[in-house]
């Protein structure tokens, strides 16, 4: 492996004028402690919102599923691409535009971001039928990448270490209640209105922010300026991380099968690949050099891949098998988020006197716990048995993300906060795609390329409960990578 510079550029600087600089090759122009203090306003409240925007979304149209189907007459198939067309274009796109990002301006980034995705979310609530539906998801997932790879990291960028946490965990909470809404507020618009009023939601929240961004934030973060882009290392990835997709959720075909090792191959390809450039696109050292990073990323992975698909499943479930309204599932749903977003500060809290590989591992176990009890939900089941066990799920999720998000930033030195924050986004988003290959490939051995009609809700319910029950397994083993970080809490007194 040859060896390269230290690209991690350090935190901003104040000189003695007041003027807030960047390292060398960054750009700042904000002269003042007041406007440095309207600047971090501003930044913490465009990512609260985008943090907000994305995550409800996503679980706002998980609700619409169903009537979408309905309208446009799509088998189960096409169906679940729905949401994977969505992630996969964001695990494609996010590992790029973090690295542009940190050469041409991460607000300029985040702004095109921002405005992509309102323009997208108006092209699928416009969608005359599901081919411009899945189009206006894949614009939608690369405007998510946008504003992934640059909203914490300008976040980051202007607090200072004494004040991130604060913001970081501001940011974070409403990525929860942004989950917590989209159930209830999706359910009640698909019921009430339709589909499509689910996406014109993005266009007030949207336009506030792009104003914002627009207009109060007037400083620029390119620390990487003038490094060259990894576009041959950017292609790779995104054609391994799409044949690894397309593969798993058409494993049942020839093609499918051929492209599974092909996007191994390719994976393996990009590995070697990046760690003989001087400017990589993803910088693998982290992983390479340092366990607890490495095997909390892997933690991460495996718990988003349990667990993100399971909305997706039980929202079919719900309206399909139990013939509920898409208000009263959303009604239903709601629950786990809830907790998760009432419990991840709470744990963590603990992580700061107890193991995190500790609270994590319980986490981790509970949830597998809670996928096994789902798995046992038959078409009489009440959703007075379900909710509590969302609750569980959900207690589950908390005592595992924030414990791992506390072992993955406290097991890196500050300067490397902004490539570990991309590290956990690329983990989280490569994990619910896998989710969803998951759900996918189940559902195309147990129904195939047919419209959900009642003569097919036995199916479904074998393959829901299949496919919880895979989940539940991979969940499991999750538990081995999360206990194999190692101890940290020596690691962490030597970080404070």
């Amino acid at each position: 492996m040859k060896s390269r510079p230290n690209h991690f550029s350090p935190l901003p600087r104040k000189d003695g004028g007041g003027i807030t600089t960047a390292a060398p090759g960054g750009r700042r122009s904000l002269p003042g402690a007041q406007d440095e203090e309207i600047q971090k306003r501003s930044v913490l409240l465009v990512a609260i919102a985008s943090s907000f925007m994305t995550p409800f979304m996503g679980s706002a149209t998980n609700v619409a599923l169903p009537a979408i189907q309905a309208d446009f007459r799509m088998d189960a198939i096409i169906l679940a691409w729905i949401p994977t067309a969505y992630l996969l274009a964001s695990a494609v796109f996010l590992v790029p535009f973090g690295k542009m990002a940190d050469i041409y301006g991460r607000r300029k980034i985040f702004l095109w971001g921002i405005w992509l995705f309102t323009l997208s979310s108006v092209m699928s609530g416009l969608s005359p039928d599901h081919h411009i539906l899945l189009l206006s998801r894949i614009f939608q997932g690369i405007a998510s990448a946008m504003i992934f790879s640059t909203g914490l990291a300008m976040v980051t960028s202007v607090f200072p270490p004494n004040e991130r946490g604060k913001a970081i965990g501001m940011t974070v909470a409403s990525v929860y209640i942004g989950l917590s809404a989209g159930p209830v507020l999706g359910g009640f618009l698909t019921h009430h209105f339709t589909w499509r009023a689910v996406f014109f939601t993005a266009v007030p929240l949207g336009t506030l922010t792009i104003y914002l961004t627009a207009m109060k934030l007037k400083g620029e973060w390119a620390e990487a300026e003038g490094e060259s882009l990894d576009v041959l290392g950017s292609v790779i990835y995104g054609a391994a991380i799409t044949l690894l997709m397309y593969g798993l959720s058409a494993l049942n075909s020839v093609l499918g099968m051929a492209a599974l090792p092909a996007g191994l191959v390719l994976l393996a390809v990009f590995v070697w690949y990046e760690s003989r450039i001087r400017y990589p696109v993803f910088n693998l050292e982290l992983f390479l050099n340092n366990r607890t990073f490495a095997f909390s990323s892997l933690a991460a992975l495996i718990n988003y891949g349990a667990n993100f698909a399971v909305a997706f499943l039980l929202t079919l479930y719900l309206q399909f098998i139990k013939g509920l309204s898409p208000q009263a599932s959303g009604m239903v749903l709601i629950a786990q988020p809830i907790v998760m977003a009432l419990f991840s500060p709470l744990a963590g809290r603990l992580s700061d006197r107890i193991e995190p590989r500790i609270l994590a591992s319980v986490g981790m176990g509970i949830s597998a716990l809670g996928l096994l009890i789902m798995s046992l939900m038959g078409a009489q089941t009440s959703t007075g048995m379900i909710i509590p066990n969302l609750i569980l799920m959900g207690l589950g999720f908390a005592l595992f993300s924030s414990p791992n998000m506390s072992a993955i930033m406290g097991a890196v030195e500050k300067k490397y906060y902004g490539i570990a924050s991309g590290a956990v986004a690329s983990m989280r988003l490569l994990g619910n795609m896998v989710s969803m290959g998951i759900a996918t490939l189940i559902f195309s051995l147990f129904i195939g390329p047919v419209q959900i009609e009642p003569q097919h809700y036995e199916a479904l319910l074998k393959g829901i409960k299949t496919a919880l029950v895979v989940f539940s397994l991979l969940c499991a083993s999750g538990i081995l990578a999360s206990l194999a970080r190692g101890r940290m809490r020596s690691d962490n007194r030597q970080q404070r």
